[in-house]
């Protein structure tokens, strides 16, 4: 554990706090996309299949446990909450997310550490929130309501990314035959997917404007 690491998951835990916030308080999930929320359920999932055999630390297994929870409750309550579906804009949250299930699934039998199941779902893991971002993206540049919510959500978890980058360079220069290519390829794809929203956000904060996104 070093800062990066650790700033880097409460920020992760922030982002997850922020959409909790506005979905259970606000009963909105207006600019949320659904599709994206399914990958990230589904990423977390094929994560943690070890949460109960694998036992690293009491911090290791709570962070899991908060994932694994906030991202099915995510889900169950846009799908089903008898309130806050109502504000879920399927019109617009159009992206054919399950196309990238499959590439992301052959890639890591093709391309893993180790072929055992566990890896390979751990690696398909990584493939898939790689990508996860992009129908949220979509969804962000169609809509022209973007709240301060859904907009400090999509900038903690690009920010999330941003510093475990900072923790695997931090280890490469600390931590002997510290190598995870597979880890890092995957973790700089997803954070180059947010640069454009980087960009926009802090023009937005810094004018003192709206959140827009060019279409």
């Amino acid at each position: 554990m070093n800062i990066f690491r650790l700033a880097g998951d409460m920020t992760h835990l922030a982002s997850v706090l922020v959409l909790l916030l506005k979905i259970h308080t606000i009963k909105s999930c207006a600019g949320v996309s659904l599709k994206t929320q399914e990958l990230y359920a589904l990423v977390f999932a094929c994560r943690y299949l070890d949460i109960f055999t694998n036992f690293v630390s009491l911090y290791n297994t709570v962070m899991k446990l908060i994932f694994l929870g906030s991202s099915f409750s995510i889900v169950w309550y846009m799908r089903y909450h008898k309130v806050v579906r109502r504000s879920y804009d399927k019109d617009q949250d159009t992206f054919r997310h399950y196309f990238l299930v499959l590439p992301c699934l052959v890639l890591a039998l093709l391309i893993n550490e180790k072929f055992t199941f566990k890896e390979v779902m751990w690696t398909f893991s990584l493939y898939l929130e790689a990508v996860a971002i992009l129908p949220q993206l979509v969804l962000l540049q169609r809509t022209r309501n973007i709240d301060n919510l859904t907009g400090q959500y999509v900038f903690l978890l690009g920010a999330y990314r941003g510093l475990y980058i900072l923790n695997w360079i931090y280890r490469y220069f600390t931590e002997p035959h510290f190598v995870h290519w597979i880890t890092w390829i995957s973790g700089l794809v997803q954070t180059l997917l947010y640069a454009d929203f980087f960009y926009y956000y802090y023009q937005s904060w810094k004018n003192n404007q709206k959140l827009h996104l060019p279409a």
